[in-house]
């Protein structure tokens, strides 16, 4: 396959042993400290995204050899974890080639079997790769998300939710939102029996304050749950692009990975940031993301999934509203 020059050749495949190295070379040296209480660990987020958006990643186009290396570390850090790990292979179309995405699903059971069907958490891996010779490194878009869902990965094994976890690491949402269509298709008319509620992180590291929630518009029995929710330090969480009012690329309804889900008719939230001069440019890198305000907005998130999973009622309103079981 011909590739444009890279600034910093990456490797066809990277070994166990190169992802490890990796991992304590990529991390930066100053990380904000974990407060009491907090259950978002700094230093493994960073770390995460460190690696996921570093240069020999090459932007985690789909179908490529760094897009297989992003997913290995994905993967291994699961594993690391002892988490259960599947995947799903589909066929998808970029820069008219055909290429293969691979979304990677891991399982965290909840506490208590009869809670309900489970919670998808999601955030897509893959980026634009490498165009005119630059590297685009997603650092923000979605870096951000995919190292997000590790951070899940690891408070969800310490303390479960009662309902059942599906942390959906999809591929291919660039250019057509691939990896999530392939999930929803795969499910059928299932879907709104087998999921109760998709939440969607896509672009939440990058910020002075400001974190948005979208979808309490098209589920307005979720708005009280993650209102009632106290946000991280330094975060403010606000509630927006995704009613009438907003027009145009403002409304974010199908911006990301959960519109499939809301076609679908199942419940969704969508966290995420407002545009920065360095989306979808070359420029979207680690180095660029506040750690403090990155780690609080992941431990805002991860608050709002837990007050939702003990919103019972909330949950079941929002599903009959949307024709769900």
């Amino acid at each position: 396959m011909n590739r444009p020059p890279l600034a910093k050749a990456g490797p066809t495949a990277l070994s166990t042993l190169a992802l490890l190295l990796l991992f304590w070379l990529a991390a930066p040296e100053a990380v904000f400290a974990q407060r009491n209480g907090d259950e978002v660990d700094a230093a493994s987020l960073m770390r995460d995204l460190s690696v996921l958006a570093h240069d020999s990643m090459a932007g985690r186009f789909v179908g490529s050899d760094e897009s297989h290396a992003a997913r290995a570390w994905i993967v291994h850090r699961l594993r690391q974890m002892e988490v259960a790990v599947d995947s799903q292979v589909f066929e998808v179309e970029r820069r008219g080639e055909a290429r293969q995405g691979v979304n990677v699903y891991a399982l965290l059971p909840g506490s208590e079997p009869a809670a309900g069907p489970p919670f998808v958490v999601s955030a897509h891996y893959d980026h634009v790769g490498v165009r005119d010779g630059r590297i685009y490194n997603g650092a923000d878009d979605n870096a951000s998300g995919t190292a997000a869902l590790l951070a899940f990965a690891e408070a969800l094994t310490a303390r479960p939710l009662q309902r059942t976890v599906v942390l959906a690491f999809f591929d291919a949402e660039e250019g057509g939102l691939s990896g999530a269509r392939a999930f929803v298709e795969a499910a059928g008319e299932r879907i709104r029996e087998e999921v109760a509620l998709n939440l969607n992180l896509d672009m939440v590291s990058r910020s002075d304050e400001e974190l948005w929630v979208a979808g309490t518009w098209q589920n307005p029995a979720l708005r009280p749950i993650v209102e009632a929710v106290e946000p991280a330090d330094g975060v403010a969480l606000r509630f927006g692009h995704d009613g009438p009012e907003w027009t145009g690329s403002d409304n974010w309804s199908g911006a990301s990975d959960h519109a499939p889900f809301d076609r679908a008719g199942v419940p969704f939230l969508y966290f995420g940031v407002e545009d920065h001069p360095d989306y979808h440019r070359p420029t979207d890198d680690v180095e660029r993301v506040d750690s403090a305000w990155y780690r609080a907005s992941v431990e805002t998130i991860l608050r709002v999934t837990r007050a939702l999973d003990a919103a019972t009622e909330a949950i079941a309103q929002a599903r009959a509203a949307r024709g769900g079981v």
